[in-house]
């Protein structure tokens, strides 16, 4: 797991750009959070809500509770959810090392947050154990391009993006996700291999 110190680091940078985030966030486009949150049902946890961005695509029918580390993130997403009418639960909490019991979610979210945990792994074993057996986890991440050239380009930009922002560019989330011991459903590429649509089961 990364140290407290590395996550700390993070966490400061993620504070210092959350007057900006909804306009480094619209890289992510509306019609893909709202395909992704149609499939949110239950009682929901939203790991790295960030801003808020998902709120308005949520069902009215499920119960969210979405957490964060960085509360000035934090901030932003409470001005936004109290202007929704469904009732939010917004947390500190770190995605490492979360305070839930086992098997308490139905369905986990996450978009574009497992390049930004320093320990990504852990992190998607705190989701494992967090959901409920049969559960399900929706994600939109990008990641490192399978593409060689392309793949070799963002390992070289990945320090100047990761000092001023705190996100790495080039992780290998697919490998991550199977070293957490979890399944892929069902995985659509929505931006080249670089951004996509995944759908987990905690258990392969």
């Amino acid at each position: 797991m990364a140290n407290k110190q590395h996550t700390d680091t993070i966490k400061q940078r993620y504070n210092r750009i959350s007057s900006v985030f909804d306009l480094m966030d619209r890289m992510i486009r509306e019609e893909w959070r709202e395909e992704l949150l149609q499939h949110a049902d239950g009682k929901v946890l939203e790991v790295g809500i960030g801003t808020g961005s998902n709120l308005q695509y949520y069902p009215p029918q499920v119960e969210v509770t979405g957490i964060d580390f960085s509360p000035a993130m934090l901030r932003k997403a409470r001005v936004k959810a109290e202007k929704m009418p469904q009732n939010f639960k917004l947390l500190e909490m770190d995605a490492q090392q979360m305070e839930f019991q086992d098997n308490t979610f139905d369905t986990v979210v996450s978009t574009c947050v497992f390049c930004s945990v320093p320990d990504p792994v852990q992190g998607l074993k705190e989701i494992r154990r967090v959901i409920k057996p049969d559960g399900k986890i929706i994600m939109l991440e990008h990641m490192r391009s399978e593409n060689e050239l392309a793949g070799k380009m963002m390992d070289f930009l990945n320090p100047i993006g990761l000092h001023i922002v705190g996100a790495n560019i080039n992780r290998k989330t697919m490998d991550n996700i199977q070293k957490a011991g979890m399944k892929i459903e069902s995985e659509e590429f929505l931006m080249t291999t670089i951004m996509r649509r995944l759908i987990l089961s905690p258990n392969k």
